[in-house]
């Protein structure tokens, strides 16, 4: 980057790898154990990364500015700010930062000067700002915003309502996806345009996902009952 710079063209070209090759090594949060090193490979997970990212967002990056809020040492900051949106050539905002400093509309305001039209973001950030009330987002013009997305924790109806509504304009999609570290990318979220979102479900797998589900006994769920669950 720094020949490329001064003008001298790009440094040392990559070399080529084996789908199978080692990506990364990311460890699991170890909220339910102790942490375990999970391998991704070069050809799997990129492919995964990519078509997630295009498909569930409905990305179209020739007019896109999208947003993943999440910090880039966790999987959600791997696949949806690394990984994915460079796959597939997205404009996008990357910010290191708090939501609320040095104000608390700073997020408000990165989204009203670059104009981003989709949001992805955690629960715990969309509930911190419903505490400090809609006058704040209400004073930025969120109007570019054509999608949102919540991640990494389940969300709320009232949550799900407050962000579609106040953040969204009432009339945007809200995609709320469920995946793992161990997954690498999204495998149950509800498709815009495609699928009928619904207050606090990420509701079905995504085609090509398989996501088998299970009783509290770890037997598998007969498919019609699962449905009901979604």
């Amino acid at each position: 980057m720094a020949r490329a710079r001064r003008g001298g063209g790009p440094g040392a070209r990559g070399g080529g790898v084996r789908g199978r090759a080692p990506l990364f090594i990311l460890y699991t949060s170890g909220t339910t154990g102790k942490p375990k090193g999970i391998l991704h490979t070069s050809g799997g997970y990129l492919t995964q990364a990519a078509y997630t990212h295009r498909n569930v967002f409905d990305l179209h990056p020739e007019t896109d500015v999208y947003w993943c809020t999440a910090d880039v040492g966790w999987i959600t900051g791997h696949s949806y700010v690394v990984y994915g949106p460079l796959a597939n050539g997205a404009t996008q905002v990357v910010y290191e930062g708090t939501p609320d400093t040095p104000e608390p509309g700073r997020w408000w305001d990165i989204v009203e000067k670059h104009g981003v039209t989709i949001l992805y973001a955690a629960p715990t950030a969309i509930r911190s700002f419903m505490k400090t009330g809609r006058e704040i987002p209400d004073a930025r013009d969120l109007s570019s915003i054509r999608l949102l997305g919540s991640v990494g924790e389940p969300i709320n109806p009232e949550a799900w309502r407050w962000y579609r509504d106040v953040i969204g304009g009432g009339d945007v999609p809200v995609v709320d996806t469920w995946w793992q570290t161990e997954t690498g990318g999204i495998m149950i979220s509800a498709l815009p345009g495609i699928t009928a979102t619904k207050p606090g479900s990420a509701q079905s797998p995504i085609p090509a996902s398989r996501s088998p589900w299970s009783t509290t006994r770890a037997s598998p769920c007969p498919a019609a009952r699962a449905a009901s669950w979604s």
